[in-house]
């Protein structure tokens, strides 16, 4: 069982940056892949990035390409998103997740956190 929770969302004009971060507690974060998703109002949950356990792997959906960054400390068991460069169209709810298989498919992820609002105005 792997505990998510996430921190870091807020409010923000356009073009500002902010740092997501994921803690995980119950089980090291090591032995998973973790991703990153977002839900906006009234749309599915997509996915944004992931990150291989080790850190070795990284895939970006193309919304997120050349603006946000996926990283880990699994010595800190947590997972950053850093996000810059950001638009009205990020506002979303942000969650990560963890799983055992390298995807961006988001019924392969098991554990999610609760997620974390972001939202940038205009």
């Amino acid at each position: 069982q792997v505990q998510l929770v996430e921190s870091g969302g807020g409010l923000v004009q356009a073009g500002a940056s902010l740092r997501l971060s994921c803690k995980a507690s119950g089980r090291t974060l090591s032995s998973y892949h973790m991703g990153w998703f977002r839900q906006a109002p009234g749309k599915e949950r997509e996915f944004v990035a992931g990150i291989t356990f080790n850190g070795g792997g990284k895939v970006y959906a193309d919304s997120a390409k050349g603006r946000f960054t996926i990283s880990r400390a699994n010595a800190e068991n947590t997972v950053y998103l850093q996000m810059n460069s950001l638009k009205p169209e990020d506002t979303a709810v942000y969650y990560c997740a963890a799983s055992n298989l390298w995807t961006m498919r988001r019924d392969a992820y098991t554990w999610w956190g609760q997620g974390t609002q972001v939202t940038v105005s205009s």
